[in-house]
Order: structure tokens, then sequence, then C-alpha cells
């Protein structure tokens, strides 16, 4: 049985939102209050150090938990203090963020993959195994995996965290949870991670409250590929979770995907380096290494059992669904191969990005890739910087429309009747179509109430319909508004924040789509179109935002020996314009005096010169002008 420690998940999600400025919010839970829980001793790791005999830890002592919570809640830190308190570290200054081993992790102080460790304490005279997973918080449909993966019910253990903040309020957190939530407010364990106040209660209540995995060690091998890292030297190392059964070095595996044979060259626990094991049994969580040397061969999903003894392949994991879409392209073309390589790689360890193949005539080869929200696409691209030193132009975010089409040649050519458009480019016409779907999302926003008209302003001005409003207590407010999501995938919570002075937080999730307005807006230089610059808009925000990008180019072009029209256009309509002037050089500067229809005759041969370039002449956007105008549309 999967826990959930920090602030939960499912109603743990919304309860996750409370956690605005000084207040700190808690998550459900089921048991009995902390004074009933047993006294255990830290039991140190280091006892393990050698090659680990797991057959040591019965099922009945093992405990499968792990930390939800947002950004920046204090998962990683709770997480530190966990291995302190078992021994698995040693309990020094330096313990910061010690599961989170990528730069970028470390950089921003948020946990970007989720890392796994087995952590061995001692309680009453036993010892117990237990697996703990630090996820990360950007990503909630990796988080939702691991628990529809590993258990159908789940317990939650409500942490209230960072109440050693100068205004931390955690009382007031705890009326708010039992009105809304009719929860008792002496069920939420108070602890600052920090400081390492109080966590040896979460401890307790790991081994008190969460009941051992159903599993069965006498059945066949059958166990769940639920994460991934690729090394260079040793192939895939694949993260398992063992449902049944037993495996060891030397044993031939199958997967059930690609039904591909391995055999097994070690296998161990998360300590939380790797340590290898003798064997690893039913209901334990460690690595395992059988030589894929293809990224594709490990899916995160998949199902590995014995040679000659197949099973049922467990049910694995929900497809992530991208919310977000951007072309990437790499700078030097030559460095395409080498970007293909990492962006595999990546991906195998982040199944949530989808990736297709594009092409530019100005960008060249290139991809189409799906994430789950900005911040998550800022990351990968990062990671590519960082781990595999790639520099990459990443188009302005778009998200996934739909249309419905009209007629049935046409259904029959696209073979569907709703098609989903991820590039603004391939936007069918309006002739095309009976009607334009956007995506929608229903965001929630907490925020103290003397903030709240403000925020209603801003929800407007981004389309937003509200849905509901709910005074939570005297000072606190939650608004409920269904929001397209092109409206916010960009800036919308930078401008949260900045109305709010930080106190206010925001989530949303799916809610399908919904009718609208939609219109392609092309960019044309000199009348030829720009491929990727096109984009969808909506009809009543065209002209604002194509005028933006007229002036962003102004700006970025280099000057030519012609005019150069710069236009925003719907169909055949222009809806804004910006024109860099051409080089011009003075041909009266020979004249000196002399009757004017000489000065007349001299200029208006330049003028029948600029107009016979214009005609001939091509504009080249060079890239570094993309890299400008892309990265201003983002960051706007």
């Amino acid at each position: 049985m999967w826990t959930l420690v920090g602030r939960g998940w499912g109603c743990a999600r919304t309860l996750a939102r409370w956690a605005t400025g000084a207040a700190l919010g808690p998550a459900p839970t089921f048991g009995a209050a902390p004074e009933s829980w047993p006294t255990c001793r830290v039991y140190s790791s280091a006892e393990f150090k050698e090659k680990l005999d797991m057959s040591r830890f019965p099922v009945e002592n093992i405990r499968n938990f792990s930390i939800v919570a947002h950004v920046d809640h204090g998962k990683s830190t709770l997480a530190d203090r966990l291995l302190e308190l078992t021994g698995t570290i040693d309990k020094t200054k330096n313990n910061k963020q010690v599961l989170d081993k990528l730069q970028v992790e470390r950089e921003r102080g948020i946990t970007v993959k989720a890392q796994t460790a087995s952590l061995f304490h001692n309680c009453e005279g036993k010892q117990y195994l237990l697996n703990l997973i630090d996820t990360p918080g950007i990503q909630a449909q990796t988080v939702a995996n691991f628990f529809l993966a590993f258990e159908a019910q789940l317990s939650v253990i409500p942490v209230i965290n960072k109440i050693d903040l100068k205004n931390a309020d955690p009382e007031r957190v705890e009326n708010q949870i039992e009105k809304v939530f009719d929860i008792p407010s002496d069920e939420c364990i108070k602890i600052s991670a920090k400081l390492g106040t109080n966590v040896e209660s979460v401890l307790q209540a790991v081994i008190e409250r969460i009941p051992p995995p159903k599993v069965h060690r006498k059945n066949p091998l059958r166990a769940l590929v639920f994460d991934s890292t690729f090394d260079q030297y040793r192939g895939v190392i694949a993260n398992v979770a063992l449902f049944d059964g037993v495996v060891s070095k030397g044993d031939k595996i199958v997967s059930a995907h690609t039904q591909k044979t391995y055999e097994v060259n070690e296998v161990g626990v998360l300590n939380p380096n790797e340590q290898p094991t003798h064997k690893l049994y039913a209901g334990q969580v460690g690595y395992l290494i059988a030589g894929m040397k293809n990224v594709t061969e490990a899916q995160i999903g998949d199902t590995l059992y014995l040679h000659k003894q197949p099973v049922e392949p467990l049910p694995g994991f929900k497809s992530a669904k991208p919310m977000v879409f951007a072309g990437m392209y790499p700078i030097d073309q030559s460095e395409y191969n080498n970007l293909k390589s990492a962006i595999e790689k990546l991906t195998l360890n982040d199944s949530s990005v989808t990736v297709h193949r594009d092409s530019s005539l100005a960008l060249g080869a290139g991809w189409r890739l799906g994430f789950l929200g900005l911040l998550h696409m800022e990351v990968f691209n990062q990671r590519l910087e960082q781990e595999y030193n790639a520099s990459v132009i990443l188009t302005t975010p778009t998200v996934p429309y739909k249309a419905v089409l009209s007629s049935s040649k046409l259904i029959k050519e696209y073979r569907e009747k709703e098609i989903t458009i991820i590039n603004p480019a391939q936007f069918p016409d309006k002739s095309k179509v009976t009607e334009y779907l956007e995506p929608v999302v229903l965001g929630t926003i907490i925020t103290p109430d003397e903030y709240t008209g403000k925020i209603m302003m801003l929800c407007e001005a981004r389309r937003a319909v509200q849905k509901n409003m709910i005074f939570i207590d005297q000072n606190r407010v939650m608004l409920k508004y269904l929001f397209p999501l092109n409206e916010i995938v960009v800036d919308f919570y930078d401008s949260l924040k900045s109305l709010s002075s930080g106190y206010a937080s925001f989530d949303y999730e799916d809610a399908g789509y919904q009718t609208a307005e939609l219109v392609k807006m092309d960019i044309l230089l000199n009348g030829n179109t720009v491929e990727e610059l096109v984009t969808v808009v909506h009809k009543d925000k065209a002209h604002s935002i194509g005028k933006a990008i007229c002036e962003r180019l102004k700006d970025s072009l280099p000057r030519q020996l012609f005019e150069i029209a710069i236009q925003a256009a719907i169909g055949s309509k222009i809806i804004a314009r910006e024109t860099v002037k051409a080089y011009r050089k003075n041909v009266l500067a020979k004249c000196y005096g002399g009757d004017i229809t000489r000065k007349m005759k001299l200029l208006k041969r330049q003028a029948e010169g600029k107009k016979k370039l214009r005609k001939i002449g091509n504009v080249e956007v060079p890239k570094d002008a993309f890299i400008k105008v892309l990265k201003t549309q983002s960051s706007k």
C-alpha cells in the first residue's frame, strides 16, 4: 500500500494548494494519534554495506511509501531527514537534496526525476524495509502512475511541513482542512523537515499505519519497470517493483512489451546509491541490469518475467497527456544526430515527453515535442544543455487544438471526423471544418482576500469563466475558473504571483475541450509566409498578438537595400504591419545647385531600383533573429 507523505494525492492534490506564503497545508489521514505509536530506535543501514541478503525481510516487514507535494513544499528535505534517521546517510550539515542528483534539480531546488531509496529501520526488535520514492512536483501524472501501478488503494499520512517559518500558522490550516474536508485536525503531523522537528513521527506512522504489500513470493516472477536510467557503459538500469516471485543474477528474463530475452547481470537496491544484492524478492523495490542497450527496450510500465514462465502482464501505467507543444531544432544541423540521441536518452528517463519529427525551411530538421507544462519544457531543455551539451532553438509553446471536419471526403482523407492539431502550420482552413475546439482546464486559485479583485480582473482578461468562489476562512478565498489552456500556459502564473505579492497559489486539471473562435495568423515578410512564426490565436486577441510579433520582428531583422514589410494576416486580411526601412544612398550628394529636375530624375531612378530589388530580393531571416523573437514570446 503506497502512502503519501506530505501534501498528499487525490484530495491531497487539492490540499497542497493551501501551502501559500506562510500557511502550510496538510493532507487527509487515516489512523491513530502520534501518542499511540511504538517507540522505534534508529537502525543503521551501515550494517548492510556488504552484499545484502534480502531474504531477511519478510513481506510483513516491508512498507512502500512516497512523499508527494507540489514544487518547493519540502519533499526532498523531508527525504534527507528520513535517510538520516534510518542511518542510511551520516548526519551532516551538507545533507541537502541527497536524492536529487541532477544539476538542474540542485540549481532550481526542485525534484525533476523521481528517486528511490531502500531504508533499513529497527522498530521494537523487528527489522523493517522501507521503500521510499521522492516524487517530482512538476509531473502529476508521473506521481499518479506510481500509485496506479503498485496498489489499488492508498493510505495517506498528513504532514504539515515548515512549521519553523516565522509566519507559519499550522493551527489555522488544520481548521481549514477540518471545515472543508471534515478531517479531524488532531490527525495531522506537524514537522519541520529543515530542523528535523518531530520527523521521527512520520517514520513511526509509516511503520504503524501502512500495511505490507500484497504479493506472492512462491508464484513465477512478475516485475514492473516503473523508472529507468541510461548508463553508457552498462546500458539501461531499470528500476523494478516485484509483485511475484524472485529474481537473481544469471536469470533469463523476458520483456512482455518487446518479447526480447535478456540475462540478468546484476540486481540490487538503492541505498540511496546502488547496492548489489543476492536476490530481490516479491514486495521489494530495486534495480536490475540485463544488458539492454537500446533506449526503446526499457518501456516504463513494462512487465518482466522469467524465460519459459510467462505471466499475465501487469496493468502498467496510464499514458501522460501532453498539454504544451513546442518545436525543437539544433542550432547547427550537423549536430542533428547527436541531438536525436540525447532526446532519446532523456525521454527514456521521462516517458511523459512525446516526440514527433518535424522540419522547417528556416531552421532545418527537428522535432515537435509535447510536455506536461511550461516548467516541464524548461527543465527538459535545461537538461539537454547541461547533460548533453546540446544547443537548441525552442519555438513558442502552443497547445493541442481540435477541428471537426465538415465533409465526408475530408473525413475519409484524415480517417477521422475530429482531428488534433499540434503544429499551427497545419491548422485547417475554416471552409474545411464545422467548428474549432480549444483545450480548457479547471483552475483553482487560493489567495488572501485582499487580492481577490485584482485576480478576478486578471482571470477575466484571460477569457476565464468563474465557476465557484468559497471563503475558506476570514482571510482566505478559493476561486475556481474555467480557463482556455492557451491563456495560462506562458505567463499567467508569473502575473498571478506579481499581483498577489507571491501569496496566491494556482493549480489546474484537464477539463476537456470547448468550442472557440480560433484563427490561424500568418506572419508575412514582403508577402511571403514565415512558417516558423505561424500561430493559432483567438479571434478577439488576434490584433494585439499580431502587432506584438511584428514589432519584435522589426527590432530583430537586419536592414536591407530594400524596404521590408512585416505583416500579420488572417487569410487575406492584414491586421498589423511594421516596416523595416531600407538603406538609402544619398544620390543628391554630387548635386551642387542646378535645375531641380536633375535632382528629381536621380531620386526617381533610385526609387525604381529599390522597387525592382524588392520584387526580386528574398528576405532571409537569420537564426539569431528567430531565437530572439521566439524567446521574447515565451517570456512575455
